[in-house]
């Protein structure tokens, strides 16, 4: 009998990494071994997996007009290019090829194996946070060198981009030194100093430090940035992802371990990457693999280990770890260190105030139309000149067992918008079209709109306003206005007297499911930005200067709430504590 032919012209069907033990690929498998448990891992590296089957589900893995779709050829070859043209250089692994680990795998395969509708990658910006010793700077060298020899890319730029050249040749050595192991790479890439170069496609991989005499000139297709937690301020960041914009699909990934000041730009990326995998934020240019252990993990414990390192076991030794953790736990000065650096824990975190899983589970419809009559007490916080100023309504429940609606209204400048989409990834250019910010014209939040939403509250919806609850810091001229105009204006200052118990009261209202609020995205938002201070008696209050980003939405929320459960227990209302016009 004789062979088939094969039809010319036909596609052979591509070689996928699969797993060993399951006919899926290996970074699929991953991913949901992570989802079913088998595999340890914290809260951020679950919600990972989540959001990649979840994505691999609706957008499948062929190009169509969906707007992303997962190349699983794309994918395979970044993987099988570290086994078979990467070796190993020290250790015991010394002259082994690179064989990623699955959790690298996953990382790997998302990167560059995601696409958008036009064939160009999907990921733009992205996040690896996990602890010492995990080989994050090897994965970074080799992603360097694919992206040098395999990407395809005219004249590639890639950068290892540290705050001092020294830290950023740190990477850089680590891929001129897998060139040199490599007799494919060797005689391929030139080698030069701290240049990596092929010629053939004018393609270069080069450290960069911000101490770089000059920035001027670069046109980077890739940067990895090496200890993003180093970086005192984000100039670096922002002159290298400026010089990105004539790319067709750069690429900015930062690979770190988890810092300890909250006033970083990597803590503003860790919080950005938790709010992209919490949902809060939708970003699906942006990728966020985080291994850390979670709030209130006992850092001693071999299971929160197991959890904070996904290469337990292979570059991290638990022998070494045990011996680390003793130590740390008699010389109390090392403690932080090792939570730091082996658990992967920000040593100086703020204290979140809620699991968005709670706030969620209160997302029940509401309808200003249904509310006619129906008896609100307000709270309003006012903005400085920039930044959101929030109202929110609160209707108390008119019979026992059911919840009390939430109507939120936020205002924001039009001039500010743009900066912050920019800056911080905020979607407020979206939320303004669909209705769900108020953008008032100029530089600073016109108070004269807030004034008119509140009388068409009572004068077109109908609404009975009791109270409106408000910061008196910066409202010296606008509360009495408003008390002019007929309204109840009480002062609430933002500290523990008044604040412990507002938030105390939401709490109780959302932990019994006892609270309606929509789920309004903003608002939600700004929930997952909420962080606490804790007073010696346990008490907590919100914390502005702590939290991620803005929580008006939430003070205001909470101000309301209070002063509606005062009324509710008959609370007598001082005059003092009352702004009337006499």
């Amino acid at each position: 009998m004789s062979t088939p032919r094969k039809r010319p012209g036909a596609a052979r069907a591509p070689k996928v990494a699969r797993s060993r033990r399951s006919p899926r690929p290996i970074w699929q498998q991953y991913a949901e071994d992570v989802v079913a448990g088998t595999v340890p891992a914290g809260r951020l590296v679950r919600l990972a997996a989540e959001r990649f089957l979840a994505d691999l589900s609706h957008y499948g893995t062929a190009r169509s007009r969906r707007a992303l779709w997962l190349d699983e050829a794309a994918a395979d070859r970044a993987v099988r290019f570290f086994p078979k043209l990467l070796r190993h250089h020290k250790g015991e692994w010394s002259g082994q090829p690179f064989e990623l680990a699955p959790w690298q795998a996953f990382i790997i395969a998302n990167l560059l194996g995601w696409k958008r509708q036009d064939g160009t990658r999907r990921f733009r910006k992205g996040l690896a946070e996990v602890p010492r010793k995990n080989g994050k700077t090897q994965l970074g060298a080799g992603l360097g060198l694919y992206l040098l020899t395999a990407d395809g890319e005219p004249g590639a730029e890639i950068y290892a981009a540290a705050t001092k050249r020294d830290q950023a040749t740190i990477l850089h050595d680590e891929a001129t030194r897998m060139v040199r192991s490599s007799p494919a790479l060797r005689a391929r890439v030139g080698v030069f100093r701290q240049n990596l170069h092929v010629l053939q496609t004018h393609s270069k991989f080069e450290p960069l430090g911000a101490d770089h005499n000059t920035l001027d000139g670069l046109n980077p297709s890739a940067v990895l940035v090496d200890e993003l937690h180093a970086h005192k301020t984000r100039h670096l960041l922002d002159v290298l992802e400026t010089a990105m914009g004539s790319r067709r699909q750069p690429l900015l990934f930062a690979i770190t371990t988890a810092g300890h000041s909250r006033a970083s730009v990597c803590w503003e990326l860790h919080e950005y990457a938790r709010q992209v995998l919490e949902t809060a934020v939708d970003d699906p240019s942006f990728f966020a693999y985080v291994a850390a252990m979670e709030p209130g993990d006992d850092w001693t414990l071999e299971a929160t280990w197991a959890r904070a390192n996904p290469n337990l076991g292979v570059s991290v030794k638990l022998d070494y770890l045990r011996r680390e953790c003793e130590q740390a736990q008699r010389i109390i000065g090392k403690q932080n260190a090792f939570r730091r650096l082996h658990c992967n824990d920000w040593t100086e975190q703020r204290n979140r105030w809620l699991e968005l899983e709670v706030w969620d589970r209160c997302s029940a419809p509401v309808d200003l139309d249904t509310l006619a009559g129906r008896r609100c007490f307000l709270g309003l916080d006012l903005s400085t000149n920039r930044d959101v100023t929030a109202l929110v309504a609160y209707f108390p429940p008119e019979e026992e067992g059911e919840p009390g609606e939430v109507l939120p209204f936020f205002f924001i400048p039009e001039a500010g918008i743009p900066e912050r989409v920019r800056g911080d990834g905020v979607p407020f250019d979206t939320w303004s079209e669909l209705g769900l910010v108020t953008a008032t014209p100029g530089d600073a939040v016109d108070y004269s709109w807030i004034r008119e939403r509140i009388h068409r509250l009572r004068e077109e919806s109908m609404v009975d306003v009791v109270e409106i609850a408000y910061d008196p810091w910066g409202a010296t001229q606008f509360a009495p206005e408003l008390a002019a105009e007929g309204f109840v204006m009480v002062p609430t200052r933002q500290g523990w007297q008044t604040m412990a118990p507002a938030l105390r009261e939401l709490e109780r209202l959302l932990l019994l499911g006892r609270l309606a609020h929509g789920g309004h995205p903003v608002l939600r938002w700004m929930v997952s930005n909420v962080a606490v201070v804790e007073d010696s008696a346990g008490n907590v209050r919100p914390h502005k200067g702590a939290s991620a980003d803005r929580i008006d939405g939430v003070v205001a929320l909470a101000m309301a709430v209070h002063r509606a459960s005062l009324h509710a227990g008959g609370t007598e209302l001082e005059a003092d504590d009352l702004l009337l016009v006499v």
